[in-house]
């Protein structure tokens, strides 16, 4: 399952990820519809299902901060709002990577998208990881 935040919504990133995944793609205010999500509470409504990756492009909140889980993947897009067109294509190239290629390999990182790099940390090491890959 991949999980948007609410800051990259819209209908338009949902078809391009729809197009490629064949999981189901749902917005973390699903999750919680009554009330606002705060980015606090997002990896326990993570936890309460099945190995989700959650996407974002609010970094400064979460890369860094949020603790890695084995029961999910936080991606983390470094991109300004006009370019969350381009989410479902970078995902889709990341997730050629053999480090993230399946869930089994994702849970349990964050990952940091940047222009030449991918950075991320693991539930398994207090290390920082990068590679690198073609600007965005």
């Amino acid at each position: 399952m991949i999980v948007l935040d609410e800051n990259i919504l819209g209908e338009v990133v949902v078809k391009g990820l729809q197009t490629w995944y064949k999981g189901k793609v749902a917005s973390i205010n699903e999750f919680r519809s009554d009330t606002v999500v705060k980015d606090d509470a997002v990896p326990t409504l993570l936890r309460t299902v099945k190995q989700p990756t959650f996407l974002t492009t609010n970094v400064s909140d979460y890369w860094g901060k949020m603790p890695a889980h084995p029961a999910y993947c936080i991606i983390c897009f470094n991109l300004p709002n006009e370019r969350i067109l381009e989410i479902p294509r970078l995902l889709r190239m990341v997730l050629r990577f053999a480090e993230f290629k399946t869930k089994a390999a994702r849970m349990g990182r964050i990952i940091q998208i940047k222009h030449h790099r991918i950075e991320y940390y693991s539930v398994d090491s207090k290390s920082t990881f990068m590679l690198n890959w073609p600007a965005m």
